[in-house]
């Protein structure tokens, strides 16, 4: 069996202090690894998707912005140059003005398209190189053929003189113009060629990020599922078995350090419950035989308060009856000394025998088998008010009551209870004035608060514990009678039924009891 130190405490079992499992990775540690890993692979594979992206957005906005553009610019400036040749060549023939002006217009056209050839190839060696090559070849034909026909007044006989220099002369210009476009076609054609394969890596690379990312989800499953959620199980159905009483079964742990350290905690836990468990059932057997004994002991003191009540009453009635026989017989042979002895003795034995009848009433309120029933408190008070009449009159008391309501209880010591109170406020009157006593009653909460006021000799706020303790008396006997048990009693039927009892101690003048009582469930 347990036991217990001087103060009253358990001493602490060993299982209760928290030790610290083994050391190894919590789930906390594992699972910032996990997401750290899984977040790293992500980052990689989104840097190299965004790469890919870029790269391909490239290869589309060079195929779009530039390789396209400059093979139109490259047409539009051999339609430029064709259209210089054919306007001087027709102004040659026929001298009219009107042919110089293709010749005009290819000039302003051959212009743009160099300058848009040049802002394209910006960075293209190859590109720059061919314009260059154009441009050369265009303007010595310009400067050889082209601009002396245009500028003469005789341009039919220059252009006869020159036709083989100027067909010489364009003849490599229309070659370069051709290889410059080759090229430009060619550049176009590896850009497209790059842009499909960037492409097709770019919806490789997605896939292969997706299934990444399957596969990671499926490794988080996995991980939680072996590395935390198995072990969550198995400590469930350990926690789940001692919860179903069988507190011997131990608590095991396993899995990530922290996990282990709940496992230990709540093995401790169990086994302290388990400690507890036994020292309650050591205690309860020992509270079954302290709960005997108090069974046996009640029966002695029922045995008891049996002889109190007819064999002890008994004698003392007979040493007043024959001390009273004494005097009445010998009378005339007692002196008056003799005679106050006589009746010190009879008055004792009458005060004895009162006093057991009192300690009689007070031990058997709670401890015999009373049958609570309903109670009507207005008849209770009628009787009470009946078997008090004479001294009600003796005294003039005028006393007024609330109607009172049915209660729970024991009609018998109810009747006490009320009968005590009142008796109380008539013996401890005022002695110039009539006692004027009240009782009042309301209901607050489930319960039903009661007050009996007076207008008598009151009593002090110091002793309003006092008074309601055994044979506590604020008075002697030649002041007031009584034994300092009806207080108590009071105090103890209150109790009995569920109730409480106290002195109003700024009540005045006069004295304020108030008490309560369950009412009817």
């Amino acid at each position: 069996m347990a036991t217990n130190d001087p103060n009253g405490h358990r001493p602490a079992h060993p299982c209760s202090t928290r030790t610290a499992p083994s050391a190894g990775w919590t789930t906390r540690r594992w699972v910032a690894a996990g997401t750290a890993v899984a977040l790293a692979l992500l980052i990689a594979l989104v840097l190299c998707g965004s790469w890919i992206f870029a790269r391909s957005t490239a290869i589309n906005n060079r195929l779009v912005d530039r390789s396209s553009p400059a093979l139109v610019a490259s047409v539009r400036l051999e339609g430029a140059l064709v259209d210089q040749e054919t306007g001087i060549r027709g102004f040659g023939m026929t001298a009219r003005q009107e042919f110089l002006q293709p010749y005009r217009d290819g000039l302003v056209r051959q212009t743009d398209a160099e300058r848009q050839l040049r802002k394209l190839g910006d960075g293209d060696a190859q590109t720059l190189r061919d314009l260059a090559e154009v441009r050369r070849l265009a303007a010595r034909w310009q400067s050889r053929v082209a601009e002396p026909i245009a500028a003469s007044a005789a341009p039919t006989a220059l252009a006869q003189q020159r036709a083989e220099e100027g067909k010489m002369l364009f003849d490599p210009l229309r070659t370069a113009l051709s290889d410059q476009q080759r090229h430009l076609e060619d550049q176009r054609a590896a850009a497209r060629t790059d842009l499909l394969d960037a492409r097709a890596l770019r919806n490789w690379t997605f896939v292969a990020i997706a299934l990444v990312i399957l596969a990671l989800a499926g490794s988080v499953v996995i991980a939680l599922r072996r590395g935390v959620t198995d072990h969550l199980e198995r400590l469930s159905a350990d926690v789940r078995t001692v919860a179903a009483g069988d507190f011997s079964h131990p608590v095991a742990g396993s899995g990530p350090a922290d996990l282990r350290l709940l496992a230990s905690d709540v093995e401790a836990m169990r086994a302290r419950l388990a400690a507890e468990l036994r020292h309650r059932d050591t205690a309860t057997a020992e509270l079954a035989t302290q709960a005997a004994e108090l069974s046996r002991s009640n029966a002695e003191l029922e045995q008891f308060a049996y002889v109190a009540s007819h064999d002890l009453q008994e004698p003392l009635r007979k040493v007043a009856s024959f001390c009273q026989l004494l005097e009445r017989r010998y009378s005339d042979q007692l002196d008056d000394r003799a005679r106050q002895y006589i009746d010190f003795a009879v008055d004792g034995a009458n005060r004895m025998q009162g006093l057991i009848s009192d300690l009689l009433a007070f031990s058997r309120v709670g401890r015999l088998l009373a049958d609570h029933s309903p109670v009507d408190l207005e008849d209770v008070y009628d009787r009470t008010l009946y078997a008090l009449s004479e001294s009600i009159e003796e005294s003039g008391a005028l006393i007024t009551h609330d109607p009172l309501p049915t209660v729970e209880g024991d009609r018998t010591q109810l009747g006490m209870l009320l009968q005590n109170l009142l008796t109380n406020a008539i013996k401890f009157r005022a002695p110039d004035r009539a006692p004027h006593i009240r009782i009042s009653a309301r209901q607050t909460d489930g319960h039903w608060e009661f007050a009996v006021e007076d207008n008598g000799i009151g009593i002090a706020p110091e002793f309003a514990e006092r008074i309601f303790v055994v044979f506590q008396r604020l008075h002697t006997r030649e002041q007031y009678s009584g034994n300092g048990i009806g207080l108590a009693l009071c105090k103890k039927i209150v109790e009995y039924h569920g109730g409480t009892i106290t002195l109003d101690p700024q009540y005045t003048p006069g004295a304020r009891f108030v008490f309560t009582l369950p009412g009817r469930s």
